[in-house]
């Protein structure tokens, strides 16, 4: 792949070696993907959320620019670096309000989410942490595939493995998850 300046991976690379200005050209390329992330995770949530899509990317941006440590390898590495770390902003958020709902000041809610709904964020980290303990691989091509919205042949190039191998891993975790969740 060339690296011209229009490349995430030019970017990547000059904000590894200090460059001021590399994160926000970074984020400037992988803007879109950012949102359309942001509103994916956000679509499954109860209609009272109160976090929006461009609220988390800008989370995502602060969080980011703490992370100069990192050996940048392309655009796959660094979209799955983000949905990783929107993970982790919407299972705090989630917690947060989780606690507040404890709070003994009163709280007025809005619509309740029907029963046998999709789980919320907080189950499915559970799951995906357990996953992570048992099978890390699995666990991260479901971060991959299903956070980060890289097909099944980006996640071969990113982690090294063959096609195959991501595709029979990605139908193992989904049943594993399905099953897990499903106790929930």
């Amino acid at each position: 792949m060339q690296k011209t300046p229009q490349s995430v991976t030019f970017w990547l690379q000059q904000w590894q070696g200090g460059s001021e200005e590399a994160l926000e050209q970074v984020t400037r390329l992988v803007y879109r993907d950012l949102r359309r992330l942001a509103q994916k995770y956000l679509q499954g949530e109860s209609p009272g959320h109160t976090l929006q899509a461009t609220a988390l990317v800008h989370e995502l941006y602060l969080r980011l620019s703490s992370v100069q440590e990192m050996d940048w390898k392309g655009r796959g590495q660094f979209i799955a670096v983000a949905a990783k770390m929107m993970r982790r902003i919407l299972v705090d958020h989630a917690r947060r309000r989780r606690a507040a709902k404890r709070d003994p000041v009163p709280v007025v809610l809005g619509a309740s989410s029907a029963a046998g709904s999709e789980p919320d964020v907080l189950d499915v980290d559970r799951a995906l942490e357990k996953l992570a303990a048992q099978y890390p691989r699995h666990a991260q091509i479901v971060e991959l595939r299903f956070f980060a919205g890289l097909d099944a042949p980006e996640i071969a190039r990113t982690m090294d493995l063959s096609l195959r191998t991501v595709e029979r891993d990605w139908q193992f975790s989904k049943a594993w998850l399905q099953n897990e969740l499903s106790g929930c």
